[in-house]
C-alpha cells in the first residue's frame, strides 16, 4: 500500500477526521462522519467524545456501527441514554463542539435543504425533512457538511431552508439570534469549501487529487473564490492503514 493509493471516500473520511480537534465533543451521524470520528479518535484526537442521537455518549467503539442506533455505539459508553437527553441536555446545553450534517441541496452560505425540491406544497421531490439536523446546525459550536459535489446540489439558493448555515451571509445568522457557530467546512467528493470570516462568502480551500479548481467550480452552482485553492493533502500511510484495518476492515463504507 502507498499513501497515493486511496479512494474518494477515503480522502473524504480523512478530511472529515482532520476537522476534529482533540478533546472535542462531536455529534456524528451514519457513514462518513462515523469513519471520520473513529479515525480521529485513533490518530490525533484520542480525547475525543462522540455523541450519537440515539443515545450513545462517549463510546469506545471497537467496531464500526452501521447506524446511530446500532448497539455498537454503546460499547464502553459513559452513558446509554436516549434522543431526548442527547438533544435537550447535551446539544441544547451547548456541549457539542462539532456537528456533522448532510443534505440534498446546499447553497452559497451553507444553508441545507433536506425537506423538498420545488415549491413546498407541490414539490417535485419530498425528502425526510430535518430530523434533528436543524438543531445540530443551530446549536453546535461549528458544523462540517459532508456532500456529493454536483451542480444540481450546490445551488445559489436552496429551495427550502431546513438547516441554517450562514443564512444571507455577513452577520445575518447572529442577527437571527442563532447562537451556534455555523458551518466551518463542506467536505465533498471533489474538494473542501470554507467560508470567509465576516462576509461568510464561500471559497475553495482545496481540490482532491485528479480535480482542479476549475473542475470544482464547474460542478458548483454559485461562484467560488478559487484564489487560495490547493490540492487536498493526501492521507498518510498511517491514516489509511487505520481506516482500512481498524475502522472499516470489512469495507462497508470505504468499499475496498
Amino acid at each position: 500500500m502507498t499513501a497515493n493509493d486511496f479512494s474518494t471516500t477515503e480522502i473524504m473520511a480523512v478530511a472529515a477526521a482532520r476537522e476534529i480537534r482533540d478533546r472535542e465533543v462531536v455529534f456524528a451521524g451514519t457513514g462518513l462522519p462515523m469513519l471520520g470520528a473513529m479515525l480521529a479518535q485513533r490518530t490525533h484526537a484520542p480525547g475525543l467524545t462522540v455523541v450519537f442521537e440515539a443515545g450513545g455518549v462517549a463510546p469506545q467503539m471497537l467496531h464500526l456501527p452501521m447506524s446511530v442506533g446500532d448497539s455498537r455505539t454503546l460499547v464502553g459508553a459513559a452513558q446509554a441514554s436516549g434522543l431526548f437527553d442527547v438533544f435537550n441536555y447535551i446539544l441544547q446545553g451547548g456541549r457539542v463542539d462539532v456537528g456533522f450534517l448532510g443534505g440534498a441541496q446546499i447553497d452559497r452560505y451553507g444553508n441545507l435543504n433536506s425537506t423538498a425540491l420545488g415549491e413546498y406544497r407541490r414539490p417535485a421531490v419530498r425528502f425526510p425533512g430535518s430530523g434533528g439536523s436543524a438543531d445540530v446546525a443551530a446549536l453546535s459550536g461549528r458544523t462540517v457538511v459532508i456532500a456529493r459535489h454536483e451542480k444540481r446540489r450546490f445551488v445559489e439558493r436552496v429551495d427550502y431552508r431546513t438547516s441554517p448555515g450562514w443564512l444571507e451571509g455577513g452577520d445575518s445568522r447572529e442577527r437571527a439570534g442563532i447562537t451556534g457557530g455555523g458551518p466551518a467546512a463542506v467536505v465533498t467528493t471533489l474538494g473542501v469549501v470554507r467560508f470567509r470570516d465576516g462576509t461568510r462568502e464561500p471559497y475553495l480551500a482545496s481540490f482532491h487529487p485528479g480535480q482542479s479548481a476549475a473542475s470544482v467550480q464547474d460542478q458548483t452552482g454559485f461562484r467560488l473564490d478559487l484564489a487560495e485553492a490547493v490540492e487536498t493533502p493526501h492521507p498518510s500511510a498511517e491514516e489509511l492503514d487505520i481506516l482500512r484495518r481498524v475502522v472499516d476492515p470489512e469495507g462497508i463504507f470505504i468499499k475496498r
